[in-house]
C-alpha cells in the first residue's frame, strides 16, 4: 500500500525566480509612484490636453493631486534661468484717440479699457469703461489674465510682478508694450500693439524649461456697461462665438460654473470669439494670414455679491477665455469697441452679425439703414424718425384709402349686419342654423364687394413694423444717446417723463374717433376706444424706446390728418332703408 501523496513544492530555483520578478515589479512601482522626480527634467506644468469640440471630461488633463504634487517638484527643483520681473507694481497707461487703456504689471492684466467718444449712464454720465474694477476684485480676475492647467501656476503668473518694456507711466499709439516674467522656470511673455483704431494686437508665450505650455487668455471680471439699469447690464452681457461661420450667442443663464468644465477642455474650430453687451463687443480675432478658424474658446460664469435694497445679491459675472492651435503661443487681433454695423462689416472676418435685432430682423434691418440713410442728410436722428415716419404712412396710404372704402361699405350694411348677429346669437357655435346665418353673412359681404380684413390691414402692418423699429433703435449703437429735443436725450432708451406716451395715446384716440366704426357690436366698440389708452398705458410702464414713442406719436399726427381728408372728401352715406335680411323660419 502506497503511503500519503506529498504535496508538491517549488524547487529553489523556481523560488528564485519568482521573489526576482516581485522584487523588480516592487521597484518599478514604487518608481512610478512613489520616488521624488529628478530634478534634472521635471514634468512641465499644463502639459497639452487633447481638444475637445464639446464640454466633456478629458481624462489626460492634470488632475488637480498630480497638479500639486508636479508643483512641489519644482518648487524644490534649481532655477533653469535667473529668474525676471519688477520689484514693484506700475500702472501703464496707453491712448490714441479712441481708446485709453491702463495696464498693471502685476499679472500684465488691464484694469481699465475707456472708449473716449462714448459716456456710460450714470448721473453725471463719466467716459465709458468697459472693466468692472469691483467685479474683477471680488471674482479675482481681470481682462487678459492666462488660463493654465496648472492652478498654483495660474495663480503665480496672474499675481506676478512682470517687466515693462518701455516703462513709462504714459505711452501714446502707436506703440508696442511688452511684460515679461520668470520665475527660473515658468516664463511668460506679453505683447499688446496699439495703432489708431479699436483694433489691438495681442501676443503671448509660456514656456517651462523652455518647452511650450498650452494656455489660454482670459477676459475676466465682466464687461460693458455697467450703470445701464433698465434691463440690468448683467443680462444683457453674452458670450459670442463663430462655429463654421455660424454666429452662437450664450447669455449668463446658458453657462457653467468654472469648476464643472475640466481644465484644458476647448471648444475649437471658431473664426472669432469674445464677450459683449447691447451697444459693444471685445472680439478676438486670427492674425491677418493665418487660416480661419484656428481659434479655440472656453466659457464659463462665476458669482459675486452685490447689495440690493439692503439685501446681500448674488451677481452673475461671465468670462470667456481664447487660445490657439499652438501650444505655448498665442497671437490674434483684438477688436474693443462699438458695435457699429458698418464698421464691423469691414472687419476680416466680418462682426456685423453682433448687431441683433431679433426676431423681426428682416424688418428692422432695412429700417435701420434707411434711418440711416435720412441721417446723412438729416443730423438730428428725431427728425429722421420723423421723416421715415411720414414716408412710411405715405406709401400705406393707398391702403389706408382702401380700408376707409371698406368702413364706408359696412356702414351702408350695418342695418343687415345687425339683424344677422342678432340671430347668430341666439344659437349654439354647432348649431346648423347658425352655420347657415354665417353663411348668409359671407354673401352679403361677396354682394358688396367687402373684404372684412381689409379694414385692418394698415393696423395689422403697423405692428411689424413697430417691433421691428423698436429692435432697430435699442440694438444700433448710432441711437445710443442721440437726443431729439428738449428732454429727450436719448432715443434709445424711454422718455423720462412719458410725455410722448401720453401725446401718442390721445392722437391714436382722436384717429379712432375720426374713424368709421366697421361693427355695430357694443363691446368691439368699446375695446377699439379703449385700445389706445391701453397702448399709451403699455408704453408709460414699460421700457419701450422714446425713437418707438415718437413714430407712433408722429404716425397717428398723420393718421389724423389722413383721416380728416378722407372723411372731407368721401362723406358717410346714410344707411339704406328697408334692406334687411331675411332668415328662415
Amino acid at each position: 500500500m502506497n503511503g500519503p501523496q506529498k504535496k508538491k513544492e517549488f524547487s529553489t530555483e523556481m523560488r528564485i525566480l519568482l521573489a526576482s520578478v516581485l522584487s523588480m515589479l516592487v521597484i518599478i512601482l514604487w518608481a512610478k509612484f512613489f520616488a521624488p522626480k529628478l530634478p534634472v527634467n521635471p514634468q512641465p506644468p499644463g502639459a497639452q490636453a487633447p481638444v475637445t469640440n464639446a464640454p466633456a471630461t478629458n481624462p489626460s488633463v492634470t488632475t488637480p493631486g498630480a497638479a500639486a504634487a508636479a508643483s512641489t517638484a519644482r518648487a524644490s527643483a534649481a532655477p533653469a534661468t535667473p529668474p525676471k520681473g519688477d520689484t514693484q507694481e506700475r500702472t501703464i497707461i496707453v491712448e490714441n484717440d479712441l481708446c485709453r487703456v491702463e495696464f498693471s504689471n502685476r499679472g500684465a492684466v488691464v484694469k481699465s479699457w475707456q472708449l473716449k467718444k462714448y459716456m456710460d449712464d450714470a448721473k453725471p454720465p463719466r467716459i465709458l469703461d468697459l472693466v468692472h474694477a469691483d467685479s474683477a476684485q471680488q471674482t479675482g480676475g481681470w481682462p487678459f489674465s492666462l488660463v493654465l492647467n496648472d492652478p498654483r501656476d495660474e495663480t503665480a503668473v496672474n499675481s506676478a510682478l512682470f517687466q515693462a518694456v518701455p516703462s513709462e507711466a504714459q505711452l501714446k499709439a502707436p506703440q508696442e508694450l511688452r511684460f515679461e516674467w520668470s520665475d527660473g522656470h515658468l516664463h511668460v511673455t506679453k505683447r499688446f500693439r496699439f495703432e489708431h483704431s479699436y483694433v489691438a494686437n495681442v501676443g503671448a508665450e509660456v514656456s517651462y524649461d523652455g518647452q511650450p505650455v498650452a494656455f489660454g487668455i482670459a477676459w475676466r471680471g465682466g464687461f460693458g456697461d455697467i450703470t445701464v439699469k433698465d434691463p440690468v447690464y448683467y443680462d444683457q452681457v453674452q458670450i459670442f462665438y463663430s462655429l463654421g461661420g455660424k454666429l452662437q450667442i450664450l447669455p449668463h443663464k446658458k453657462l457653467n460654473p468654472p469648476e464643472q468644465t475640466a481644465p484644458g477642455t476647448w471648444m475649437t474650430g471658431d473664426d472669432y470669439v469674445g464677450i459683449e453687451d447691447r451697444y459693444f463687443a471685445a472680439a478676438f480675432l486670427p492674425e491677418t494670414g493665418a487660416p480661419p478658424a484656428s481659434l479655440a474658446v472656453r466659457y464659463w460664469k462665476r458669482e459675486r455679491t452685490i447689495q440690493a435694497d439692503g439685501k446681500p445679491v448674488q451677481e452673475p459675472v461671465a468670462e470667456v477665455a481664447v487660445n490657439s492651435a499652438t501650444a505655448g503661443s498665442f497671437a490674434a487681433r483684438l477688436y474693443v469697441g462699438p458695435k457699429d454695423y458698418d464698421d464691423l462689416k469691414k472687419m476680416n472676418p466680418p462682426l456685423h452679425d453682433l448687431v441683433q435685432f431679433g426676431w423681426f430682423e428682416f424688418i428692422a434691418s432695412p429700417l435701420f439703414h434707411l434711418l440711416k440713410w435720412l441721417h446723412g442728410y438729416i443730423p438730428n436722428w428725431g427728425w429722421a424718425i420723423i421723416v421715415l415716419t411720414i414716408a412710411i404712412n405715405m406709401l400705406l396710404f393707398p391702403m389706408r384709402i382702401s380700408s376707409y372704402r371698406t368702413a364706408l361699405k359696412m356702414q351702408k350694411i350695418q342695418p343687415e349686419m345687425k339683424v344677422l348677429q342678432d340671430r347668430m346669437k341666439k344659437y349654439k357655435m354647432n348649431d346648423p342654423k347658425k352655420m347657415e346665418a354665417q353663411k348668409e353673412l359671407q354673401a352679403l359681404f361677396k354682394r358688396e364687394g367687402i373684404n372684412p380684413a381689409g379694414g385692418c390691414l394698415p393696423m395689422l402692418l403697423q405692428f411689424p413694423i413697430w417691433i421691428g423699429l423698436n429692435s432697430a433703435l435699442r440694438g444700433a449703437i448710432e441711437l445710443r444717446h442721440a437726443p431729439w429735443i428738449f428732454w429727450i436725450k436719448d432715443l434709445s432708451a424711454n422718455d423720462p417723463y412719458r410725455i410722448l406716451p401720453i401725446a401718442m395715446g390721445l392722437f391714436m384716440y382722436l384717429a379712432s374717433k375720426m374713424t368709421p366704426m366697421t361693427t355695430t357690436d357694443p363691446q368691439q366698440q368699446a375695446m377699439m376706444k379703449i385700445m389706445p389708452i391701453a397702448m399709451a398705458g403699455i408704453f408709460v410702464i414699460s421700457p419701450f424706446s422714446s425713437g418707438l414713442a415718437l413714430y407712433i406719436l408722429t404716425s397717428s399726427v398723420v393718421g389724423v390728418a389722413q383721416q380728416w381728408w378722407l372723411n372731407k372728401t368721401h362723406p358717410l352715406p346714410a344707411p339704406a332703408p328697408g334692406k334687411i335680411a331675411r332668415g328662415k323660419k
